[in-house]
C-alpha cells in the first residue's frame, strides 16, 4: 500500500482506527481467480491464499494484511485471524462492504490446514525473526 492503488487507501486516508504499526509494510487482498474446474470449496481458496501469503513473506516485506470484502468473506477473514476495522465502510452493489485487517504471520499460521503447512509457516516465521535484526544492523 502507499502507492494510491489499493481501493482500502481511500478509506484509511486521514482514519487512525488502528495503532500506527499495523500500517506497516502493508498489503490489500485483492480478488483471486480461478477457472470453474478448480472451483473447489473454501479448502482451494485457503491454499491459494497460504501459497500466495508464504511467497509474499519470502519475497517482500509484508506485516500487515488488509481488505475491502463483503459479510460473507468477512466471515471468512475473521476465522482466519482478521478484524472488521470499519463494517460498513463503503456500499457495493447490492451490500455495504467492510474494512479488515490482519497481522500477516496470524494469517499465515491460521490458513495452514495441516501439519506439513503449519510446520512451512511457523519454520518461515522463525527464519524472519531471525533475519529483523540482521536486516536493523545493516541499515545503521
Amino acid at each position: 500500500m502507499d502507492q494510491g492503488l489499493a481501493p482500502c487507501e481511500a478509506l484509511l486516508d486521514g482514519q487512525s482506527v488502528l495503532p500506527a504499526h499495523c500500517y506497516n509494510a502493508s498489503w490489500e487482498v485483492g480478488r483471486l481467480v480461478l477457472a470453474p474446474e478448480y472451483r473447489a470449496g473454501p479448502e482451494v481458496l485457503k491454499r491459494c491464499l497460504f501459497v500466495t501469503l508464504l511467497h509474499l513473506l519470502r519475497t517482500t516485506e509484508i506485516e500487515n494484511v488488509f481488505a475491502v470484502c463483503t459479510p460473507v468473506l468477512a466471515r471468512l477473514y475473521r476465522r482466519l485471524g482478521c478484524s472488521v476495522i470499519i463494517k460498513e465502510a463503503c456500499a457495493g452493489a447490492d451490500q455495504s462492504l467492510s474494512l479488515i485487517h490482519g497481522k500477516a504471520s496470524t494469517v499465515l499460521l491460521a490458513l495452514a490446514s495441516n501439519e506439513e503447512e503449519k510446520l512451512l509457516a511457523e519454520c518461515e516465521l522463525a527464519g524472519l525473526r531471525q533475519r529483523e535484526p540482521a536486516l536493523e544492523l545493516e541499515a545503521s
